[in-house]
């Protein structure tokens, strides 16, 4: 009977899978990894507390049997040594897992670990798009650290610890607002409060403009073309005093784009910005944050959809550990 309940959730858990792969539902690796580490746990501790002990208890009792036998035998005057290939074999399957035990409870700290090192400490994520050239690139395969921002339960994303405070520079993956079940990696460049412009390419944040430099271009080696790059200093703290410290990164401008947002989504927070044809004003609500990517004219990002709200924040991305194509891109940025 558990035999075939045990098989009835694995199907369930594939069928998931599968509807998710295909497209016919939209999954959450996080909700899978946490009914997985549920699931294989009670089977864990069903296995320490009773059917382990029952399977050494039955071992122990096969073992008394032989020992008694052969007690007998040598009681009769038979002392021939025996083959006890046999009594070996039957003891090891008493002894052994069944499959429905193997692949639910042997599996258990496995899981369990993953489910801890991405859901606490560090997730690995994969970069699709170019909308953070030149800070990260296709197929950069990065480390998100999950507790920089505070300590936030898995699935339903709730803050137990405050952490530290999100800042302007910080490159942040997110639940994307029009769609939470996506992964999004922009950079903060507008946090509770602030006065947000980006008018004829030039980004200013209270009213002041922020500083950036031409520096050599950038070549896109899967574009195979050369763009106009900048070395931008992002103020990084909120009062007069704090934004005098900045934090250095590049950032790419196509001076072919035009300055104007088009395709803007309705979203929460709207009449807090002011479109024209010079690009855009906002003003940051709070508990939300403005985003833009580092590919300034190839991103879609704040600009286009809105606010992140503080509650779909993933956590912040800091470490490349391997991009297949570029192995020399391993390595940490800003």
């Amino acid at each position: 009977m558990i035999s075939v309940i045990t098989a009835i959730i694995l199907t369930g858990f594939v069928g998931y899978a599968a509807a998710w792969y295909s497209g016919n539902i939209e999954g959450s690796f996080a909700l899978l990894l946490f009914l997985a580490t549920a699931v294989s746990g009670v089977y864990w501790l069903a296995e320490q507390l009773i059917f382990l002990p029952r399977r050494r208890a039955a071992v122990l009792h096969m073992d008394a049997q032989q020992a008694s036998r052969l007690e007998e035998l040598k009681r009769q005057g038979i002392t021939a040594k025996e083959d006890d290939s046999a009594f070996l074999k039957a003891r090891e399957e008493l002894y052994k897992q069944p499959w429905w035990l193997d692949w639910t409870a042997g599996l258990f700290p496995v899981i369990a670990a993953v489910f801890v090192l991405r859901s606490f400490l560090f997730e690995p994520f994969k970069i699709p798009s170019g909308s953070m050239i030149p800070t990260l690139h296709v197929g950069d395969l990065i480390l998100v650290n999950k507790f920089h921002y505070g300590i936030r339960l898995p699935v339903i994303n709730y803050k137990l610890t405050e952490g530290t405070a999100v800042n302007r520079g910080d490159v942040m993956v997110f639940r994307y607002p029009p769609k939470p079940s996506l992964d999004y990696i922009k950079r903060v460049v507008g946090v509770p409060g602030d006065k947000i412009a980006y008018l004829n390419k030039v980004l200013t944040i209270n009213g002041q403009p922020v500083s950036k430099v031409a520096i050599p271009e950038f070549f896109d080696a899967d574009n195979m073309r050369y763009s106009k790059q900048f070395e931008e200093d992002m103020p990084i703290g909120s009062s007069p005093a704090e934004m005098s410290t900045q934090q250095k990164h590049r950032l790419l401008n196509d001076e072919r784009t035009p300055n104007f947002v088009s395709g803007i989504d309705d979203f929460p927070f709207k009449e807090n910005c002011t479109y024209s044809v010079e690009g855009l004003e906002c003003t940051v609500p709070a508990g939300h944050y403005f985003m833009m990517g580092d590919n300034r004219d190839n991103s879609l990002d704040s600009r286009y959809w809105g606010f992140v709200p503080d509650k779909n924040i993933v956590g912040k991305a800091f470490f490349v550990w391997m991009n297949f194509s570029n192995p020399s891109r391993i390595g940490s940025f800003n």
